[in-house]
């Protein structure tokens, strides 16, 4: 008997200030990366597929984000190269 499945994994890579697309506040907003992998005897072997995604602690609104958006939204994080925002998601500036 050969048992197979997947299981997630959520990875938490950084807290980030945006403007959010939803309600409109400046919140702090996770970027999320999810990563499923296949399993054979309750071991993951290998993954099967990978997710990006922003979610706002203000209302709860979840966004998906490509790798290369994470990939900014990471490098803006640590003081690197300029993010430009994905749809109505601005960095939140102080006047």
């Amino acid at each position: 008997m050969i048992i197979f499945g997947t299981k997630g994994y959520l990875y938490q890579l950084a807290i980030l200030t945006l403007v959010c697309g939803r309600c409109g506040n400046p919140a702090a907003h996770t970027l999320r990366k999810r990563v499923t992998k296949f399993t054979l005897f309750f071991v993951p072997l290998f993954p099967v597929s990978t997710k990006y995604a922003t979610q706002c602690t203000f209302c709860g609104a979840e966004q998906q984000v490509t790798r290369e958006q994470a990939e900014q939204l990471q490098a803006q994080e640590t003081g690197g190269q300029a993010y430009v925002p994905a749809d109505r998601q601005q960095p939140y500036r102080r006047p």
